[in-house]
């Protein structure tokens, strides 16, 4: 039996793809291996997964729900789906609306249709955001919080796939949990996060830009404390407790602290050894001043405890980007 994993070849998936494969399990990766950000990088993990006898691979876009079928029919049967390929970003859904409707909406859509309609997936994990408490000023965030005022549309898809997913669960009684990350770094990650364009300005002698002139704080957690959260929530589908409750969860993953982005710039100075030209500016649309993850429920449900501090996490980020690029 498979692991499907979707958006294998992005930055959270090519890790969970490769925890997963080393604890044993078959893994059938999909990506679309779009453009957003360098596709060389993405080619770059999946020649790391592809050493891996029990990795196959299909390139396919998330709506292609024949495509989809087609990998699971070829690689399955499948027992399990984490549906991790999106199209990211709270900034590019400003010129790009109609890419997120595509992936994040029909995608989504998508996904569900495959699992309800096999007789073999057993649970559909997936990916929701921390954007979708939108502007919410309590913190730290709670799963039990109102999210009905997203300020981006990215949060809006986010929001959307909690609520698709929770009617199929009702409807199909198809197992699902939904996890919303929190601004996750690390080694193998996203070109278009603050953490690595940071780094590359840094490096290359250029100021950097810091958003709401530094009056940011943000729950920064490391991509091997979000894997063993994902693999802790994967062992632990919900159960059907009937009518009334449908066997759908979700949870919030993240670090539960909530840093100064301008302690993030300090560590990584150090990290570095270069000091950063701060270019401060206001905040910009869609964005939010603070997240904080109330990690109680998935602590409580699945054991999750993440164990890696920006003081330690940064720094292993900056030697892999330094190596990946052929930095001394």
């Amino acid at each position: 039996m498979s692991i499907m994993v979707t958006g294998a070849a992005g930055f959270i998936g090519f890790h969970l793809s490769r925890a997963l494969l080393a604890r044993g399990e078959e893994v059938i990766g999909i990506d679309n291996l779009n453009d957003y950000y360098s596709v060389q990088l993405k080619q770059d993990r999946l020649a790391q997964l592809r050493q891996h006898a029990n990795f196959s691979f299909a390139k396919c876009d998330l709506d292609d729900l024949e495509g989809l079928r087609a990998a699971a029919e070829a690689h399955g049967p499948v027992r399990q789906v984490v549906n991790l390929a999106a199209q990211a970003g709270v900034r590019y859904s400003l010129e790009n609306p109609f890419a997120y409707a595509k992936s994040n909406l029909v995608g989504h859509l998508s996904v569900m249709e495959l699992c309800r309609h096999s007789d073999t997936v057993e649970h559909l994990v997936y990916a929701s955001s921390s954007s979708v408490y939108g502007g919410n000023k309590k913190l730290p965030f709670s799963v039990d919080d109102r999210v009905d005022q997203p300020v981006s549309l990215y949060a809006a898809t986010k929001k959307a796939d909690e609520l698709m997913s929770h009617s199929y669960a009702h409807l199909y009684r198809l197992p699902q949990t939904g996890l919303r990350f929190f601004t996750v770094y690390g080694p193998w990650g996203r070109p278009d996060m603050a953490l690595w364009i940071f780094t590359e300005s840094i490096l290359a002698g250029r100021p950097i830009r810091v958003f709401n002139r530094g009056d940011m704080q943000r729950d920064f957690t490391y991509v091997d404390d979000i894997v063993a959260g994902i693999i802790g929530v994967m062992d632990n589908p919900p159960a059907d407790g009937g009518a009334d409750a449908p066997p759908h969860r979700v949870y919030n993953i993240g670090n539960h602290r909530s840093e100064q982005l301008l302690r993030l710039i300090e560590i990584l100075e150090d990290a570095l050894g270069r000091k950063a030209e701060k270019i401060l500016e206001p905040m910009q649309k869609g964005d939010v001043k603070a997240t904080f993850a109330d990690i109680e429920a998935i602590r409580r449900d699945c054991g999750f405890e993440p164990t890696t501090p920006i003081d330690v996490g940064i720094p292993r980020f900056v030697e892999w980007y330094k190596d990946y690029h052929g930095i001394v």
